[in-house]
């Protein structure tokens, strides 16, 4: 399997924490050299490992945000 390499251009934010200290996060994030995008994903303290999550164009946050907008919370 080939390897993935990943490299955090911007921190944006934390969203959550749990007990165990990984960390929920949104951050620009280029994969395998790629142009980066908005990851949210879960992170270990030392971001020595990661979780599954999604990555979004800018044009997808976009479209994210304004169904974010209209939802009542």
């Amino acid at each position: 399997m080939a390897e993935i390499t990943y490299k955090i251009t911007k921190e944006i934010g934390v969203l959550s924490e749990s007990s165990s200290g990984w960390t929920r996060q949104i951050n620009m994030v280029s994969w395998n050299d790629r142009d980066p995008k908005y990851d949210i994903r879960d992170w270990a303290p030392e971001r020595e490992k990661m979780s599954k999550g999604i990555s979004l164009t800018a044009e997808e946050v976009a479209l994210l945000k304004d169904i974010l907008n209209k939802l009542e919370l």
